[in-house]
């Protein structure tokens, strides 16, 4: 599974609402099972961004129509990072001559 760090900010809906900010959490956690997906995390933060999630999907594509999809419902607007664990990143220092 790839791995991703999503950044993510309240739209003027999303914020109006919310209150109901955990109740789609868990639903978004839910769409993404459904797309054999896996968030792993949700934080609510103070800063630059009002979420920061990591989760994992198959491939890029997964990963894209999940969050189009999320995007799609006027909640949050965001940034997805494709990241690396220890080992992809082994793998890829290997490449290098």
């Amino acid at each position: 599974m790839a791995h991703y760090v999503v950044l993510a900010n309240f739209t003027d809906q999303g914020i109006r609402g919310v209150k109901d900010t955990t109740k789609r959490a868990k639903a978004f956690r839910e769409m993404a099972e459904k797309m054999n997906a896996k968030i792993k995390d949700i934080y609510w933060t103070l800063g630059s961004y009002d979420v920061v999630l990591t989760m994992e999907a198959p491939n890029d594509e997964t990963a894209a129509a999940l969050l189009s999809k999320a995007g799609s419902l006027g909640n949050l607007k965001s940034q997805t990072l494709r990241a690396f664990d220890e080992r992809e990143m082994d793998q890829i220092l290997a490449k290098i001559p």
